[in-house]
C-alpha cells in the first residue's frame, strides 16, 4: 500500500526546548525533534501527552537477572516517565524512535512492563521464573512507543486475528549490540504478521540510522540485497523460539513473507491511532497502565 498525503508534524501536549539526551552511564544518544512536515499513509500520528524535547536518562534498581531488576525512564526534572507514553513515535522524514528491550546476541526476555506504573524495562517472569529465550536472538528487540496492538480489533488482512495488547515489536538489524533502553532513531524496511496462540503481534523491520549500511536500504526488497537471508532468518527464528518449550511454532499471515515499507508504515500509524484511543480512555485499559 502506498503512503498517501503529507501530514503535519505530530501533535504534542507538553512543549520544552531541552535538547533530547539518552545517557546511560557512559553513552549518550542525542535525538533532536524538527517541525518539518512528513509524507506519511493516510492519517496524523497522534503524540499527545509526549514529552517534547526532553533530557532523559536510564536508572536502574535491583540487580540485572533478578525478579527485582527495572529499568526507569528519568526527565530532566527528576521524574519517572514512561518509555512507552512518554517518548514521541516521530521524528519527522520516516524516522522513528525506537526503543531497545533486548540488545542483539543476548537471550534474557526483556521487555516494557505494560501493567507498572511508568512501565519500566524488567525481565520477563513466568510462573515465578525469570525466562529467557533457549538461544540468542540475532538482532536487536524492542519496541516503537505510542503504538498498541489492540486486542479488541480483529485484522481482516491477518487472518482475523486479534491485537496482542501490546506496543508494536521492532527488529533493528544493524550491526551494532546495542544496549537495554538505548534509543535508536530508526527507519521502517517493512513488516512481519506473526500470529501467536492466535494473536497477532507484528514484527517491524527496521535499521538504525547510525548504521553503515543504512544508506543502502529504504524498503524490504534492499534488505534482501544487503543483508542476504536476514528477512527469512528473522520469521524462521520468531516462528520457531517456542518449540524447545513444547508450544507449536507460531504462525505467519500476508503469505508468509515480510510485507513493503509502505505496509509496515500503514501497521504503525493503525497501532498508533490505537494507542491514542487508549490514553484518551476511548478503549478500556484493563491493567495497562496509562503512566
Amino acid at each position: 500500500m502506498a503512503a498517501a498525503k503529507a501530514i503535519s508534524q505530530t501533535t504534542s501536549c507538553l512543549l520544552s526546548k531541552t535538547p533530547f539526551a539518552l545517557k546511560h552511564k557512559s553513552h549518550i544518544t542525542n535525538l533532536c525533534f524538527g517541525t518539518k512536515r512528513v509524507a506519511f499513509p493516510s492519517k496524523r500520528l497522534f503524540s499527545c501527552r509526549a514529552i517534547y524535547n526532553p533530557q532523559v536518562q536510564i536508572t536502574e534498581e535491583g540487580q540485572p537477572e533478578t525478579l527485582d531488576y527495572r529499568v526507569f525512564f528519568v526527565n530532566n526534572s527528576g521524574k519517572k516517565v514512561s518509555p512507552w507514553h512518554d517518548i514521541p513515535l516521530q521524528l519527522g522524514d520516516g524516522v522513528f524512535n525506537f526503543v531497545v528491550e533486548i540488545p542483539k546476541e543476548s537471550s534474557a526476555k526483556m521487555e516494557v512492563a505494560t501493567d507498572e506504573l511508568y512501565t519500566p524495562i524488567k525481565q520477563d517472569i513466568k510462573k515465578g521464573k525469570l525466562r529467557y529465550y533457549p538461544y540468542n536472538i540475532n538482532w536487536n528487540y524492542g519496541l516503537f512507543p505510542q503504538t498498541w496492538e489492540d486486542p479488541s480489533f480483529a485484522n481482516s488482512e491477518v487472518e482475523g486475528a486479534f491485537g496482542d495488547n501490546d506496543p508494536v515489536d521492532v527488529v533493528e538489524i544493524g550491526e551494532r549490540r546495542r544496549k537495554i533502553g538505548e534509543i535508536l532513531k530508526v527507519k521502517p524496511l517493512g513488516a512481519l504478521a506473526m500470529i501467536d496462540e492466535g494473536e497477532l503481534d507484528w514484527k517491524i523491520v527496521a535499521i538504525s540510522l547510525d548504521d553503515p549500511k543504512a544508506a543502502l536500504v529504504n524498503d524490504v526488497d534492499d534488505v534482501e540485497k544487503h543483508f542476504p537471508g536476514t528477512l527469512t532468518a528473522i520469521r524462521d527464528w520468531f516462528r520457531d523460539y517456542k518449540i524447545p518449550d513444547g508450544k507449536p511454532a507460531n504462525k505467519f499471515g500476508l503469505g508468509n513473507k515480510a510485507a513493503d515499507k509502505d505496509y509496515a508504515l500503514k501497521v504503525i500509524t493503525e497501532t498508533n491511532e490505537s494507542w491514542a484511543k487508549l490514553v484518551k480512555r476511548s478503549i478500556e485499559a484493563g491493567e495497562l497502565s496509562l503512566v
